[in-house]
């Protein structure tokens, strides 16, 4: 069994190449809050639906103090893809050999259809400014998934 993170642990540092070609690091982003959610794969429909709902409420977590990373192991040109086809409005990562995705226990086995998998467990992590893992959320729904986690911040 991978790993998990807890409240409270520091959040493993990353610089990991983005959808637009250039890099994003964790400690580029201190100072700020920062939701680092992780999907199996772009341009999938639940991995489409989370983003799009991140994207609408982007705005909004924005206006609370949030920054919104997606990481999947997708090559960067095919996040570049899912961005320009879903009008994508924050950093997508890649990590396409799965480090950082271990580092933050969001790879490993997991239940799909009945089965054991190895792969990507969709997880969310709520980062504070001086990360440190706030909220570390593992077998998120893809579908209201974004709604639930406002309400847990006290968004809406």
């Amino acid at each position: 069994m991978t790993d998990r993170l807890s409240p409270g642990d520091p959040a493993p540092e990353f610089t990991l190449p983005t959808d637009t070609g250039g890099t994003l690091s964790l400690a580029g982003l201190r100072g700020r809050k920062v939701i680092l959610y992780a999907y199996p794969a772009a341009m999938t429909p639940g991995c489409t639906k989370q983003a799009c709902d991140f994207r609408d409420s982007l705005a909004s977590l924005q206006a609370a103090g949030y920054e919104v990373v997606g990481i999947s192991p997708d090559k960067p040109e095919k996040l570049a893809k899912f961005r320009d086809r879903d009008a994508i409005t924050f950093p997508l990562v890649a990590d396409t050999d799965k480090a950082v995705l271990t580092a933050y226990g969001a790879y490993g086995e997991k239940q799909m259809y009945g089965r054991t998998v190895t792969g990507v467990i969709r997880s969310t992590f709520v980062i504070d400014e001086d990360g440190k893992i706030e909220r570390a959320l593992y077998n998120v729904k893809a579908t209201g998934h974004v709604a639930k986690l406002r309400r847990d911040l006290g968004l809406d």
